[in-house]
């Protein structure tokens, strides 16, 4: 549970730094740029966990189902906030990416740990 303070502090204080000093004008964007693959993560890490403590040979299976359902979440995800929104694409594609790259990272090195235990 500790991780997943730290990625929602990582995160909103990383998103008020860009907010408030870097890019002000596309604060929106990259807020929503963040939003999902923070959501994705507080949801997808615990469930691993626990799939990992009761049964470590069905967090494959549930890897490749969390797999598919985040590659149709972030399709859809990505086509309303470009698409329907209207809103500006590079600094939401690359505070996307930013994150979700990020978020990942941080998934895999728990798991690194998770597993040594």
């Amino acid at each position: 549970m500790r991780t997943v303070w730290c990625m929602i502090t990582g995160c909103f204080g990383s998103w008020v730094l860009v907010a408030l000093i870097v890019i002000p004008q596309a604060g929106l964007e990259v807020l929503l740029g963040m939003i999902a693959p923070l959501v994705v993560a507080i949801v997808s890490l615990p469930a691993m966990e626990r799939t990992y403590k009761r049964d470590p040979k069905q967090l494959t299976n549930l890897m490749i189902q969390a797999f598919a359902g985040k590659f149709l979440l972030f399709g859809v995800y990505v086509t309303i906030v470009i698409g329907v929104l209207s809103l500006q694409a590079i600094p939401f594609v690359v505070s996307f990416t930013t994150y979700f790259v990020a978020l990942h990272l941080m998934e895999a090195l728990y798991l690194r740990r998770l597993f040594a235990n």
